[in-house]
């Protein structure tokens, strides 16, 4: 057994999957004086007891690259570090049982083919031909991935750990962590049950135990430990006589997976009963234990099985294990900096620890040691949760996600468990008058809003036939022809100001400064070149600003910014969101309306497009900007929390006369799509560089230096690989999905971010990326929606008001 050294540039805290994936591809990638450190014996918490299979299939398109790596390093891995391992790629099955989940494999399959897999969508009969044990009925068809299988945990797990200690990584077993505390230099010193060791970083790799170390440096993960049961039947004669193994079997609509395992098989489902543990306390130590059988929470899905395949209930049944699996609030990890940490990382909380371990040890050794990963992986980045994430809500998503484990993810669903969370004052009232709310960072947000008398509940459908398309495009309307308002709550706000503090933003912008008393949008990219984040900068005065940017994103844009404040900075910096909400007041007579609320003057000429002023409303002072995300004469204003039932009250009753109407986020979402409008983290991504995104006109590389300036040079004379352009599409009941991928004749030539109906130009739009000598208007080009490619022609940003004639009204 190695010995505890004094010092290590990195420690990693937990010996499962994950935490021997990341020793080893740090040592891959050179950082071979890395340390893991686990309490007992590698393996020995949930991944000792998982079932081991490894899906490439994700609705999500990060994650579809995260299991794909996976499956082709666990190809490769044997003969990589001399370590043979039971791995089986048989291929899988996914069973549909109503045209949408049809709909859904289309979709998944046209993305993953777009990153090199090839699924294929079966009828029916190819099923059967694939599966012979299945009975069909209820069935519409299936989907094929080529690439699962299964792969022994442990040997997995112990090939990681050999490939990280041949490359020069220790592993030391039998030594828990008690204690870390951050030094003045910023290394971690790491306390064990066999001394101390100082750590220039740290990697929390815990799994279920995560929580346990986060508390450690005062960090509460969001994290339960739900109970899995999956039983494994005796042998079957019918599998017995093969030689070789059958296709995993996965039935989402009743929720559960059966693959073979020896002559036998698994059936492992996801039900209803859904049951979290621990929630007093975790044991001491739980390594190689399991929790008392459960089976008859299980019942409903063993008939269900047994139903579909029958020789499932032929035969008894051998074991069965009931262990605790890792939840965070939507299911994804934790896989990236810890927020408000410096040095300390978390690649934990894994659901499917086993098929994403290879996936995520890369992205967490690039984080280590390149500063930012290959992918923009914000679906698992521990930031995306704020201080909302507490252990009731956590809690609460975690069952209704372990629930809806195989659910598909209609565009318009909003699941109600764990909110709401964060609330305007405005919520209530908003509420009585019919609005329907999603949660976007924690916020409750009004997404549409359902007329007197109708059914608030969104239809849950991939088409645009719901019961809100008639209300979010008379939303549309009021908004193009009168005068919207919208309740727009959460957004993240950073105030700046002293001495330096304008010097210090232009180095991290790629773009210009706005002037006092302006607006602009600042774009700040990583050394690669990448968007990192999206603000919005308003000036007040030559050395004090405003960064305003999205909810999701405080935690996440907070960390960036504080990372590169100077050590010896004579400016402040404060986070100001809760202090501060947002009305938005938009449309052609916006101004006549909040006209009669105040007395400043908002002529063009005393109040033009883009700039900042303060405004006084009644008893409120607070700050409106001429800029809105819909594309019409309006204003955003910034109000104090506890101003905004107040002045919401006051404008509704000057509205009135003037057709005045609330809207929600689905209509803000359809009018930024015809004027281009890009979403950060859906149109912006650290994979795609500002000059891909077609903001040449928010670079300026003749600045003497910013974040990310060399690689956008090196871009600017190379030329882009892809460019970001509107499409216009003629789309039939459904709208282009987001990653649904782009055509030129035979070849994929790009993928679209957003997608939606246009009401003004009564058109379906996508934005997209293509390849750069596509990215011309009148190209010809279609778009593949849910199966069906769409005729597509490139058009050119915005597709409304292209000479903002109306916001400078």
């Amino acid at each position: 057994m190695a010995d505890l050294p004094s010092h290590a540039r990195v420690v990693i805290i937990g010996g499962g999957a994950v935490g021997a994936s990341t020793l080893y591809h740090l040592a891959k990638m050179g950082c071979s004086d890395a340390v893991l450190l686990e309490k007992n014996e590698l393996t020995s918490g949930s991944t000792w007891h998982a079932a081991g299979n490894c899906p490439t299939f994700s609705g999500s398109w990060n994650m579809i690259k995260l299991q794909r790596y996976s499956a082709e390093l666990f190809e490769r891995l044997p003969g990589e570090v001399d370590y043979p391992m039971n791995y089986h790629r048989t291929g899988s099955i996914r069973l549909a049982q109503s045209d949408d989940r049809m709909a859904e494999f289309r979709h998944v399959a046209a993305m993953a083919g777009y990153q090199g897999l090839t699924y294929e969508v079966l009828g029916v009969n190819e099923v059967k031909d694939r599966y012979p044990h299945l009975e069909l009925h209820d069935l519409k068809g299936g989907l094929w991935d080529p690439m699962d299988g299964d792969i022994d945990p442990a040997q997995l797990t112990q090939a990681y750990a050999k490939g990280a200690r041949d490359l020069g990584a220790k592993v030391i077993r039998f030594c828990a962590v008690t204690g870390l505390s951050q030094l003045p230099s910023g290394e971690w010193r790491v306390e064990t049950e066999k001394g101390s060791i100082t750590a220039e970083k740290v990697v929390n790799a815990a799994g279920y135990r995560a929580a346990e170390i986060g508390r450690m440096v005062g960090r509460e993960v969001p994290t339960v430990a739900m109970s899995h049961q999956y039983l494994v039947t005796e042998e079957i004669p019918e599998l017995a006589a093969l030689d070789h193994k059958i296709p995993l079997l996965r039935d989402p609509d009743d929720s559960y997976y059966l693959r073979q395992e020896g002559k036998g098989l698994i059936l492992g489902p996801y039900e209803w009963q859904a049951t979290p543990h621990w929630l007093d306390g975790m044991p001491d130590d739980f390594s190689f234990q399991l929790y008392p059988d459960d089976l008859d929470r299980l019942e409903w899905y063993i008939e269900q099985a047994c139903a579909r395949v029958p020789i499932l209930g032929s035969v008894g049944v051998q074991r069965v294990i009931n262990g605790p699996i890792p939840y965070t609030p939507d299911g994804n990890p934790l896989v990236g900096p810890a927020p408000g940490l410096t040095n300390f990382y978390e690649a934990c909380v894994f659901s499917f620890g086993i098929a994403q371990s290879g996936g995520a040890g890369k992205t967490m050794a690039e984080w280590i040691v390149e500063g930012e990963p290959e992918w923009d992986l914000w679906v698992i980045d521990p930031r995306r949760y704020t201080d909302f994430a507490t252990k009731r809500y956590t809690v609460d998503k975690a069952v209704e996600l372990y629930q809806h484990e195989y659910a598909m993810h209609f565009p318009h669903e909003e699941r109600p468990a764990g909110r709401p969370a964060k609330v305007s004052p405005l919520y209530e009232k908003l509420k009585a008058k019919g609005a329907v709310f999603g949660a976007r960072g924690g916020w409750e947000r009004a997404v549409w809003f359902a007329e007197p008398g109708a059914d608030p509940e969104t239809d849950l459908t991939f088409a645009r036939e719901g019961n809100w398309y008639p209300a979010v495009e008379a939303e549309c309307k009021a908004v193009a022809e009168a005068v919207g308002i919208l309740d727009l709550p959460g957004f993240a706000r950073f105030e700046l100001k002293g001495p330096g503090v304008a010097d210090w933003l232009d180095g991290l912008v790629a773009g210009a400064l706005p002037k006092v008393g302006r607006v602009s949008l600042g774009y700040f990219c990583s050394a690669r070149g990448g968007v990192v984040t999206e603000m919005t900068l308003t000036r007040f005065a030559e050395d004090h600003f405003w960064l305003i940017s999205a909810a999701a994103g405080e935690w996440h844009d907070r960390d960036w910014l504080s990372r590169h404040l100077p050590e010896d900075a004579a400016f402040t910096m404060e986070n100001i969101t809760p202090r501060w909400s947002t009305l938005v007041l938009a449309g052609p007579r916006s101004r006549e309306v909040l006209a009669q609320v105040t007395e400043s003057d908002l002529s063009n000429g005393a109040f033009p497009w883009l700039s900042v002023q303060p405004i006084e409303i009644a008893q409120t002072r607070g700050i409106a900007i001429r800029v809105n995300y819909v594309g019409e004469l309006g204003w955003e204003l910034h109000l104090p929390t506890e101003a905004m039932a107040p002045v919401y009250d006051l404008l509704w009753q000057a509205g009135e006369a003037h057709g005045i109407r609330d809207y929600g986020m689905y209509a803000m979402d359809s009018l930024r799509l015809e004027k281009g409008y890009m979403a950060w983290k859906q149109d912006l991504a650290s994979e795609y560089s500002p000059l891909m995104g077609s903001l040449d006109r928010f670079v300026k590389l003749d600045k003497a230096a910013f974040v990310g300036r060399e690689a956008l040079l090196k871009e600017k004379q190379e030329g882009s690989r892809e460019r970001f352009v509107p499409l216009l599409v003629e789309a039939k009941s459904a709208d282009a999905p987001f990653c649904a991928p782009v055509w030129k004749g035979e070849r994929r030539v790009g993928l679209v971010t957003s997608g939606g109906y246009g009401h003004r130009i009564k058109c379906s739009i996508a934005l997209a990326y293509v390849q750069t000598d596509l990215a011309r208007e009148g190209e010809d080009l279609e778009v593949e929606i849910y199966g069906e490619r769409c005729p597509a022609r490139v058009a050119t940003a915005p597709l409304f008001d292209p000479k903002n004639e109306r916001l400078r009204a």
